[in-house]
């Protein structure tokens, strides 16, 4: 698959994960694109943890207003009916349960559903920002992310980078499958048939159970 293609290509799979209803928080890079596959049936409620509810399409240039950015800094828009509040109040919906799905990328995940995704040692970094809340608060954590790093694995036995949390990732969607995070380990549940499963072991460090209903991915 063309590397071009991959982030749409996700981000269109995990779209479909999105349920009416549903408060979501989306990540940084990749999971803002997501909002741009949703089903015109589908209606969501973005949150963003620099305190406020409703986003709303990314503005064109002559619409940016400097005051209304994501938590990555990036211009949007907001929904009617959105609403501000200070940092407290965004955490407190965090902290309390009140997000129903956080997507986010990932440095390293693990067969554990542990995560790595704010810091490589030695290396500048702004902070780790709301990720740790947000993966320990939301009801549903899905990584979305491109399988491997210039080659090397993402989805590992063990993350050796430093941990964002442990034990709270639900799915992981990459452009090469789906896989569910169980107790057993992970279960290879969709794949793109552009790839072979002996391909997407090679490319995966941690064993993977293959699924008795293993299909295309949607």
């Amino acid at each position: 698959m063309d590397r071009s293609q991959i982030k749409g290509f996700v981000a269109k799979r995990v779209a479909k994960e999105l349920k009416d209803g549903d408060v979501v928080n989306l990540g940084i890079g990749l999971p803002t694109l997501i909002p741009n596959y949703l089903p015109h049936d589908v209606d969501i409620t973005l949150q963003s943890e620099n305190g406020f509810v409703g986003i709303g399409p990314t503005p064109d240039e002559e619409n940016v207003n400097k005051y209304i950015v994501n938590a990555g800094g990036a211009p949007v828009s907001i929904n009617e009916g959105g609403a501000f509040f200070d940092s407290s109040s965004s955490f407190g919906i965090i902290r309390g349960g009140h997000v129903d799905v956080t997507v986010l990328g990932a440095l390293q995940v693990d067969e554990q559903g542990n995560l790595a995704n704010w810091m490589i040692p030695g290396k500048l970094v702004p902070g780790m920002g709301g990720a740790m809340d947000l993966v320990v608060g939301a009801k549903k954590v899905i990584v979305a992310m491109e399988h491997t790093a210039k080659g090397k694995h993402k989805i590992l036995k063990e993350c050796v980078l430093p941990l964002t949390a442990k034990n709270q990732v639900d799915l992981i969607v990459t452009e090469m499958g789906v896989m569910e995070v169980t107790k057993e380990g992970l279960l290879l549940v969709e794949i793109n048939e552009e790839f072979t499963i002996e391909e997407i072991q090679a490319a995966t460090e941690a064993k993977l159970i293959i699924s008795e209903n293993l299909v295309p991915m949607k």
